[in-house]
């Protein structure tokens, strides 16, 4: 009988070791075995990414640093973007990875930077790192900054609990 070995990371419970390897190649019948899992869809992308993006379709929220831009994702479609962003500078650089929502505050100010306003803060990473309102021109200190319009719809459409990625 497989050993069922589970670990928290990252806020989600995740099957690790030959349990995880035994469920996977159950799941895709084999094909994990192969790559076919991971194969090119013919249309630039994984299987799994949402079209246009560096993200996955189970993402609602996706970031793309080099290029400066975020999504909104519904379903795996984009239902908004790619928009303007700026991100943290060097020395307070934006975490890269898998997140979620943690909280939110439409009128939320900063205790760490001078009671600096940051409207429509959807908080996502540890450290106070969110989506807010902000100059997309200028870095921020690790927050994704959006424009006004963008950064309302972000605070609307995002809930706690929802997965974002940052790339």
């Amino acid at each position: 009988m497989a050993r069922h070995a589970w670990r928290a990371e990252g806020g989600r419970r995740r099957i690790t070791g030959l349990a995880a390897a035994g469920a996977l190649t159950a799941l895709l019948g084999g094909a994990a075995l192969t790559g076919a899992a991971f194969a090119d869809d013919g249309h630039g992308g994984h299987w799994n990414q949402t079209d246009g993006t560096p993200c996955s379709k189970q993402a609602r929220a996706c970031v793309d640093l080099a290029h400066n831009q975020a999504w909104l994702i519904h379903d795996g479609k984009i239902t908004r973007g790619p928009v303007g962003i700026s991100h943290g500078g060097q020395g307070k650089e934006t975490p890269t990875g898998d997140f979620e929502v943690q909280w939110k505050d439409m009128n939320h100010r900063s205790a760490e930077f001078n009671n600096a306003a940051m409207p429509y803060s959807v908080f996502f990473a540890d450290g106070g790192i969110a989506f807010h309102e902000g100059n997309p021109q200028n870095p921020s200190a690790g927050c994704v900054h959006l424009a006004h319009d963008d950064a309302v719809a972000w605070y609307d459409d995002l809930e706690v609990g929802d997965p974002v990625e940052i790339h």
